[in-house]
């Protein structure tokens, strides 16, 4: 009995019968939901003489999230895309199912996405109030008033995000020309210029406290693209398991029930995570998706000449 439901023509037209109407799901035949797993799970593995005599469907469905939670991180990683064109308070507010990020770009003129890296050397921290005297002020209730924005932001604007010309690490300073200083402070130390600020596409940090990402100024009225990945339970629609991993979901079911529950033989359980644990490498190894033909491409760059 074949497992399609639909007909080539139901496929490419959608409910609604329109070509190409956003209302088609192409591709969803790679992907299980996670309600198929959790029947097709008590069907195979719950019952007399099974592996598991009996649990509750609610508890299945719980490890069953905690499943694509966790391999949303690693193993089926949920990568999602939004584009933006930077305002010009050069910040992005981060998205709603937002876990952690993956690639930050900005696009150019031919569609070429250039990536951005993040920096490290400076942040907006939470800034308290003081008096006159450097001591801390209290509000009413004994808490310690915040300002708006901290002087870090601010001073960072004005140096290098809110100007209209390129952030330059090396404005201002004066010593450059002077040969007694750069012997000072050259002397003994690395050559030439930080390899992490080598690069002319911009930068960006992550204001956690804010929930926004605040890039240099020349990302003024560029498109960003920002590349992030979910935890697999924001919507129904993310929900879903390729087929690649769906025996490894199985095995970390299994072991999770047989885990937590008392007066379960050791052994099963040690026997039920190393059958999590290869399901889980040979999930990864499907899913990387390593094509012969591409390692051959990238590995002609082998043969070309050094020029020194």
């Amino acid at each position: 009995m074949g497992l399609l439901n639909e007909t080539p023509e139901e496929y490419y037209l959608g409910p609604d019968g329109v070509w190409d109407s956003n209302d088609e799901e192409y591709g969803n035949y790679q992907f299980v939901t996670i309600n198929d797993i959790i029947t097709n799970f008590m069907a195979m593995f719950v019952g007399e003489d099974k592996i598991i005599s009996k649990i509750k469907r609610t508890d299945v469905q719980f490890h069953a999230m905690r499943a694509i939670q966790e391999f949303s991180f690693d193993l089926l990683p949920q990568d999602k895309a939004i584009e933006i064109e930077v305002p010009p308070g050069l910040y992005m507010i981060l998205p709603q199912d937002y876990v952690n990020y993956t690639k930050v770009s900005w696009t150019d003129q031919n569609g070429i996405e250039r990536p951005i890296y993040r920096t490290d050397i400076t942040s907006n921290p939470t800034a308290y109030i003081q008096d006159s005297q450097f001591q801390y002020t209290f509000d009413s209730d004994g808490n310690v008033p915040e300002a708006n924005e901290s002087e870090t932001l601010k001073r960072w604007d004005r140096s290098a995000y809110a100007s209209n010309t390129p952030f330059q690490p090396n404005s201002g300073w004066t010593w450059n020309n002077n040969p007694d200083l750069i012997g000072m402070y050259a002397y003994g130390r690395r050559y030439g210029i930080n390899p992490e600020m080598a690069q002319a596409n911009g930068t960006f940090y992550i204001d956690k406290l804010n929930g926004v990402i605040r890039f240099s100024s020349d990302m003024r009225e560029r498109v960003v693209t920002l590349r992030y990945i979910s935890d697999g339970l924001a919507v129904d629609s993310d929900m879903t398991v390729h087929k690649f991993a769906v025996d490894a979901i199985y095995k970390y079911i299994i072991h999770a029930v047989l885990a937590t529950r008392a007066n379960t033989q050791e052994y099963l359980v040690a026997r039920y995570k190393k059958e999590l644990t290869a399901a889980k490498r040979n999930a990864k190894i499907r899913l990387s998706n390593i094509k012969s033909a591409l390692i051959g491409q990238i590995m002609k760059n082998q043969s070309k000449w050094i020029k020194h």
